[in-house]
């Protein structure tokens, strides 16, 4: 993840903090009366900065909480007459010298619609461009100014008022600090009694002790002789906390359901911490001692947990709740694997997510969602085995960018054309709840619910069970580096724009560089048991094969500071951190996929890739390199596991991911031109390049990933609509044939790396430094050399052979004789050929136009069930009579069954080929006919 990201997540400052209204929204006066002139500033850059570095006019959208509003946070008597409008009143002025930042002038009284017998608390607003669809936000929503409501300003500075009673314990001394704007004499009395009094004064601090249980009254007057002011504060008594340890088996975070349907235990992890309240539509969110919550005992391991259990519930029926910490900041549960947003719900269709639960009335914040006895899914497919990681072939995408209704049922739809390229395994950019709805998702704030932006969790399982039908795994994108403004987990340690220096998970600040949001602590015992709870949910839960870990490096405490250099040296405490989150995820899964986005010193990855982790292999430079035609800085050498000397074949190498410019782009944009005859800027040449690079790409063993359409080239601009907005959905470049050509190259390509050993058990060579490249595998079934002239002008090469004889072109079909294996061959600028010693059909047979006609004549094999236990069905069509020889080998080569070969008549067949007696492993499967032959993996499993 790059820095260019930050637009994602800013640090983003939160609910009932002074100090986050003032970053996004300042006041001029501070202290103002509703009769006051007041210039607002907004700052675009801050809160959601959806705004940030916007060109067109920006409205502000604001109303007013006043005293007949029903709690601190309603608007009443909005100044805008339509959201989807231009408001000229409400049109912003931007500053001559920043254009981030926008002013308007004001005076409360009469800019808004307000009757005069109703008293004016606070403005609130939210900034937008002329038609709504751009919004600038706090980092919780909306923004409020609070407004004077006297010369004096009198008001509490601690606590600051919420809207709700404070809530203290009685007979218990607490500190009270109350302001004025100018000097008066402040008095604080209680209940009318005198507590404490300052002459000549701004500000006032006292110990208050209540004595009175219930509700009682805190006044602070100001007084200049002649006229006076004042302010109150409503006290409530609570409990005393009660020490008890969770019982027994609820000893976790979130949410316990007990057996009934009626009851559940909540417990949120909450260290330092005074008191904690349950409060939600199980009790008509009022503070209630049934739902004041138990602390563990301090020596307990679960030490600052908090949990209580709920009665009385309605089997099925969801209920909307929150956790009032210590009475005065509402959040949501961490581990809700459902929430309700009051800013963005309503932009989520309908389609999308059937009969989303409504928003609870009269409520302020994010709410969690609890419901018992849900409907288990059921899923349909049992046993799926994971490719192995040298068959892996991933392709990242991103659901909203991918498909135009960006929901699971729609994406589902799509694995045929993903089967039909190969991949077999699918990594999701990030789908746990993050912030807004538009987003990568490297803006993370709940990391046990599915963001309802793609649809329901169910659907989810449905497309992950589908993707398992098919021999497909999911690999699940995950940022736990950093955690954004809208988590709980931020929100209750919070100080000063950052997290407090007691926040159990995070530090105060990054200890790197390319941090956004606000920096995880992977050496605190709360964050690493956050982390095992998170990974093995959605394993457990989703089935999740694996997980991509987005900018890894950042799991260290070394404070490396903005020194990119010294961050990515080799750190043993970040590869302790790595290993322990590593042997957590085993336990979980024998056989999971854990990929790093690390980038750190090649010794620190080769430990963690010879530990089993597998490392991201950014390649994306020297690959577009080659396909612009700039050869001396197109060095391929780096795809490859062997050259970082690492022991294993754990290098996920790509030419494109998410963070990368699209290759395409920068073939027709910037290819070189050196040629005319062969304009890299031509797209029919650029794609045709680009169909070389595919071959070289997937012709080195190991885990290779694909980027969303980079299969049909891709050429729109990673910076289109900003770096990570929405880009255009390009489906239609499947039916075009040059990119359908590349399309097929990667095709083919795969199903070659797929099918034949030598890309696992072959020795390997290349020759890929300079304009002309070659590599070469060699196993004793299969040799195969590649080679391509990625320069502008045309080049010979020594083809160096492994041996004499024929050899067949794979994309072609064609053969040659090879009499001199260091004969030279002479390759026009961009040709390549991918040379096998054996003929070898792949399923896109044809590649050439004038051989695609032929597609239909090509030999085609099926074999299902696979795996299969007692025998499987081998299918096949025949375009003319041929002898035919079905043959079954272990990996070691040794022939274990081979079918009565016999000549067949021309069209489609099927054999029969008993297994029952084969041991459970990997086999494979060959159909020889003529000169054609093709070979399928067939997985053994009884």
């Amino acid at each position: 993840m790059k820095t260019l990201r930050l637009v994602l997540c800013l640090l983003a400052l939160l609910t009932g903090l002074p100090a986050a209204h003032a970053q996004v929204v300042t006041a001029q006066p501070a202290s103002f009366r509703e009769t006051d002139p007041v210039t607002l500033t907004f700052d675009a850059t801050q809160g959601n900065a959806e705004l940030a570095n916007f060109t067109g006019d920006v409205y502000i959208w604001t109303g007013v909480v006043t005293n007949l509003s029903a709690n601190n946070t309603q608007w009443r008597h909005v100044k805008s007459p339509a959201f989807n409008q231009a408001d000229p009143a409400a049109l912003m002025t931007r500053d001559a010298t920043n254009p981030n930042l926008y002013r308007i002038t004001l005076t409360p009284r009469t800019f808004y619609p307000v009757p005069a017998n109703e008293q004016i608390l606070r403005l609130g607003m939210i900034f937008k461009n002329a038609d709504g669809t751009k919004v600038g936000r706090g980092p919780a929503g909306d923004i409020f100014i609070d407004v004077a409501q006297n010369v004096f300003d009198v008001k509490f500075t601690n606590p600051v008022p919420s809207g709700s009673p404070e809530l203290v314990v009685q007979n218990t001394p607490f500190s009270v600090t109350g302001t004025s704007a100018i000097p008066a004499t402040l008095t604080l009395t209680l209940n009318g009694v005198q507590v404490a009094q300052q002459t000549n004064a701004t500000s006032i601090t006292a110990n208050v002790t209540v004595t009175q249980a219930g509700a009682n009254t805190l006044r602070l007057t100001a007084s200049n002789g002649t006229t006076s002011a004042f302010t109150e504060l409503q006290l409530q008594t609570r409990p005393a906390v009660t020490v008890a340890a969770l019982p027994a088996g609820a000893n976790k975070d979130g949410i316990t359901y007990l057996a009934g349907g009626t009851s559940v235990i909540l417990s949120l992890t909450a260290p330092n911490k005074e008191f904690v309240y349950a409060i939600g539509e199980f009790n008509n969110w009022q503070l209630t001692d049934a739902t004041f919550m138990n602390r563990t005992p301090q020596t307990d391991a679960a030490n600052g947990r908090w949990w209580v259990q709920i009665n009385g519930l309605t089997p099925g029926q969801e209920y909307a709740y929150q956790y009032l910490v210590n009475g005065t900041q509402r959040i949501a549960d961490p581990y809700t694997d459902k929430v309700l947003d009051p800013n963005n719900d309503r932009f989520i269709p309908a389609d999308t997510y059937p009969g989303l639960k409504a928003y609870p009335a009269g409520q302020t914040g994010i709410v969690s969602v609890l419901q018992t006895n849900q409907t288990a899914y059921q899923w349909t497919t049992t046993g799926f085995q994971k490719p192995k990681r040298t068959d892996l072939v991933v392709y990242e995408l991103l659901a909203r960018d991918f498909v135009a209704r960006h929901d699971y049922q729609t994406l589902r739809d799509t694995l045929n054309y993903l089967q039909r390229l190969g991949v077999n395994a699918i990594e999701l950019m990030p789908f746990n709840e993050f912030e807004g709805n538009d987003s990568w998702g490297y803006n993370p704030s709940f990391y046990f619910a599915p963001d309802k932006y793609y649809g329901t969790k169910n659907e989810l399982k449905r497309f992950i069970d589908e993707c398992h039908r098919r021999g497909i795994a999911v690999i699940m994108d995950m940022v736990l580096n950093h955690s954004c403004g809208q988590s709980p987990m931020v929100q209750m340690y919070f100080d000063g724009g950052n997290p407090s220096t007691d926040s159990p998970w995070f530090n105060r600040t990054a200890t790197h560089p390319f941090n956004v949001c606000y920096d995880f602590n992977h050496e605190s015992e709360y964050t690493k048991y956050f982390v095992q709870k998170v990974t093995d949910y959605w394993i457990q839960e989703y089935k999740i094969d694996g997980y991509r870990f987005d900018l890894s490096k950042g799991f260290t405490q070394v404070n490396s500071g903005n020194n990119v250099g010294l961050w990515g040296q080799y750190d043993q405490s970040r590869i302790n951190i790595w290993k322990n989150i590593y042997d957590k995820l085993l336990l979980q899964d024998p056989n999971v996929y854990c990929i790093l986005e690390h980038f750190a010193d090649n010794s620190e990855e080769k430990v963690l890739a010879d530990y089993g982790m597998m490392l991201w292999g950014n390649m994306t430079h020297n690959y577009n390199e080659a396909t612009m035609g700039y050869v001396s800085t197109s060095n391929l050498s780096g795809a490859y596991h062997g050259a970082r000397n690492f022991t294993l074949p754990h290098l996920v190498t790509y030419m494109e991911s998410h963070d990368e410019e699209r290759q395409m782009y920068k073939n027709i944009t910037f290819g070189n031109q050196a040629n005319p005859a062969h304009d890299v800027k031509n797209l029919t040449t650029a794609l045709a390049r680009s169909e070389a690079a595919t071959a070289f790409f997937f012709a080195v063993p190991g885990p290779k990933m694909v980027w969303q359409f980079g299969e049909v080239g891709y050429d729109v601009n990673i910076d289109f609509n900003g770096r990570t907005g929405m880009k255009p959905i390009r489906w239609n470049y499947y039916q075009e044939p040059a990119r359908r050509k590349l399309y097929d190259v990667y095709r083919a390509m795969i199903a070659l790396k797929k099918a034949e050993p030598v890309f696992e058990t072959g020795t390997f060579t290349q020759n890929v430094s300079g304009g002309t490249k070659s590599i070469h595998l060699t196993d004793p079934s299969l040799s195969v050399t590649v080679v391509g002239n990625f320069d502008v002008t045309t080049q010979s090469i020594n083809p160096e052979f492994q041996r004499t004889g024929k050899w067949y072109n794979y994309l072609t079909g064609d053969s040659i004789i090879v009499a001199n294996t260091t004969t030279p061959l002479t390759l026009q600028p961009g040709q390549y050929t991918v040379y096998t010693s054996r003929r070898i059909v792949p399923p896109s047979y044809i590649i050439t136009a004038s051989k695609r006609r032929q597609d239909a004549a090509a030999l085609q094999l099926l074999l299902a069930p696979n795996p299969a236990n007692t025998q499987a069905t081998v299918s096949y069509q025949l375009p003319a009579p041929a002898p035919v020889t079905v043959t079954v080998t272990n990996l070691l080569g040794a022939t274990v069954r081979t079918l009565p070969a016999a000549r067949q008549s021309a069209g489609p067949h099927s054999l029969q080929v008993p297994i029952a007696d084969l041991a459970n492993g990997v086999y494979l499967l060959r159909l020889t006919t003529g000169e054609q032959t093709q070979t399928r993996r067939l997985v053994v499993q009884h």
